[in-house]
């Protein structure tokens, strides 16, 4: 217990520290700041149904700090004991229309750090994450890679079969073009992966989705829909679709 409770104090004071940081770079900034925020409404069948929500405070031309949320809880998440993510970090336009944002999160619940079995704890995990955004005139794109390890340790232990905590690798990557400001389409890839535990002899894929995507937009920014949808390579399993809506403030 002191060793998972030494993990999440120092975790908790890496992202203090970041934040501190990426906070008082405004005061040595000469542009004027920018604030943005969107929010989206998200369901597919492993997850079920997920509201998020992330914003930027630019700091400067090219950088800007950033915030984001997941509310696992809204479906399967919530029997996870409630699971809940937040994190921050900071996006970096490495060209026109390209963007890197690296950024660290933590989870409150049990999936990671008991497998469900154990009590619904902040600091179930952390979530180191990185994002690459592509946006140009015909072409848009996402790369998404997050780590979920767990960061306490609350597996029971004399219970047969014995409890586990738990780790995951999540990443996909879309691209499409767009035929106008109004409508864009292309193709996603999307993988899940348990990657161990505590007593988790070896890793398996959860799913690993493959199929196209449509969207429609606000020309100009504000609501959008997309809706993706294809077969999943992982043997005994069928499709997969995935509905996301949401508004660009």
């Amino acid at each position: 217990m002191r060793k998972s409770v030494t993990n999440l104090t120092k975790a908790m004071a890496i992202s203090a520290i970041v934040f501190t940081a990426l906070c008082a770079a405004p005061a040595l900034a000469q542009e004027e700041k920018q604030f943005n925020f969107s929010a989206t409404l998200n369901s597919d069948q492993f997850f079920g149904f997920y509201p998020t929500f992330q914003g930027s405070y630019g700091v400067s031309d090219k950088t800007a700090l950033t915030f984001y949320g997941i509310l696992w809880s809204g479906g399967t998440g919530g029997n996870w004991g409630n699971w809940t993510e937040f994190g921050i970090g900071a996006n970096f336009q490495a060209a026109e229309g390209l963007s890197i944002n690296p950024q660290i999160g933590i989870l409150g619940g049990n999936l990671l750090s008991s497998g469900t079995r154990g009590p619904a704890i902040f600091g179930d995990g952390i979530v180191p994450n990185l994002t690459v955004n592509l946006l140009r005139e015909k072409t848009e794109g996402q790369f998404y890679f997050g780590y979920y390890a767990p960061l306490r340790d609350e597996a029971p232990v004399n219970t047969t079969p014995p409890g586990t905590t738990l780790a995951y690798i999540h990443y996909w990557v879309n691209f499409g073009f767009r035929a106008s400001q109004f409508f864009s389409l292309g193709a996603h890839y999307e993988h899940l992966i348990n990657s161990g535990g505590s007593n988790v002899s070896e890793s398996s894929d959860v799913y690993q989705w493959l199929g196209p995507y449509v969207q429609f937009a606000k020309p100009g920014g504000g609501p959008f829909a997309r809706f993706s949808f294809g077969t999943d390579l992982v043997e005994g399993n069928d499709s997969f679709f995935k509905l996301t809506t949401g508004f660009n403030f």
